[in-house]
């Protein structure tokens, strides 16, 4: 049965015959060589075994680039692919990705994947089911909780619950989707590939999140985890601590950085109407008349969350921070 069910997810051939994997795993690589092993041989591990590896290094100088030739030499070239566009230059880590994404193999359903997580066998076969169930037409995101582990793989926590259901304006307000987790269907892909100079100033996954929730995609959360979520100090993104920590930070921060964000992303998204939906259009620019001066940005803020019921955080407490920092300005 297992068997039947991969078959019928396996990739068509394409125009000149050549086969095109059903989903390609999208690796960005710097300084990896302490944890990387681990990862490529969980990689290996999958039950859903229709995949190929498209990485790119992002200017190491460790022993990654080794590693990764002897893993090229045992699954074969046409399973792990280095992309050499912009080789030797440090994008950082949604530079890199975004050119991964625009070098990978069109109609293909993508996984992003960190260097020093661990991933559980059925992680792409979960992932793919997920996709499976939503038109082809339509862009979509799979996304889970992860098992938050310290350097030596000893789990310590889970990540915080995923909503069952989410929409493009609490998309705004804060990302939920974890990069090492995240699957896009193929036509998820072709948006943001539409989309794309993406922004420098937001992480590729939350761009995927406002991106997919704005053009009326859908959403798919699993709060089964799919992976083990190295915790090791030298992280490029860590995982969310405790609220109560998060809280304080974000109080020691204060609403400053947020909003700039949060500008940014409406200036930007408006620049890509065509894309979205007429209802985003019409919340964005809306948002777009929060921004103004004094009072009367003000009062089109407090009028915005009136309005726009769903402008908000998922969770109670969080919600109450951003509201204060929304009202602030």
């Amino acid at each position: 049965m297992q068997e039947d069910s991969q078959h019928t997810l396996m990739s068509d051939q394409n125009s000149s015959g050549d086969k095109r994997p059903s989903v390609a795993i999208l690796l960005s690589l710097y300084n990896g060589e302490a944890y990387l092993q681990q990862q490529l041989n969980s990689i290996q591990q999958q039950t859903y075994t229709d995949w190929a590896l498209y990485w790119r290094d992002d200017g190491s100088t460790d022993s990654t680039l080794t590693l990764m030739r002897q893993f090229t030499h045992e699954v074969g070239a046409e399973r792990c692919v280095e992309v050499t566009a912009r080789k030797g230059e440090h994008l950082g880590v949604t530079g890199s990705y975004v050119t991964l994404l625009a070098q990978s193999p069109p109609h293909t359903a993508l996984a992003f994947c960190d260097q020093d997580d661990v991933w559980f066998p059925d992680k792409l076969e979960r992932g793919m089911a997920a996709l499976a169930s939503v038109s082809t037409s339509i862009p979509a995101l799979y996304c889970t909780r992860q098992t938050l582990t310290n350097k030596t793989l000893h789990a310590t926590s889970l990540s915080s619950a995923l909503p069952e259901s989410t929409s493009f304006l609490p998309a705004m307000t804060q990302n939920i989707a974890t990069g090492c987790t995240i699957m896009l269907s193929p036509a998820a892909c072709t948006l943001l590939r539409n989309a794309m100079p993406a922004p420098t100033f937001l992480l590729h996954d939350w761009w995927a999140y406002l991106m997919v929730t704005g053009a009326g995609g859908r959403v798919l959360t699993d709060n089964q985890p799919s992976l083990f979520y190295r915790q090791h100090g030298k992280n490029a993104v860590g995982a969310r601590s405790h609220f109560l920590h998060r809280a304080l930070a974000a109080l020691k921060r204060g609403p400053t950085a947020f909003m700039n964000i949060f500008r940014a992303n409406t200036l930007y998204l408006l620049q890509r109407q065509a894309l979205l939906t007429p209802d985003t259009v019409n919340a964005l620019k809306r948002l777009q008349k929060t921004q103004r001066p004094g009072w009367p940005g003000f009062m089109a803020r407090v009028s915005a969350l009136c309005r726009l019921k769903q402008l908000r955080r998922h969770k109670m407490l969080e919600n109450l921070v951003f509201r204060v920092w929304f009202l602030l300005g």
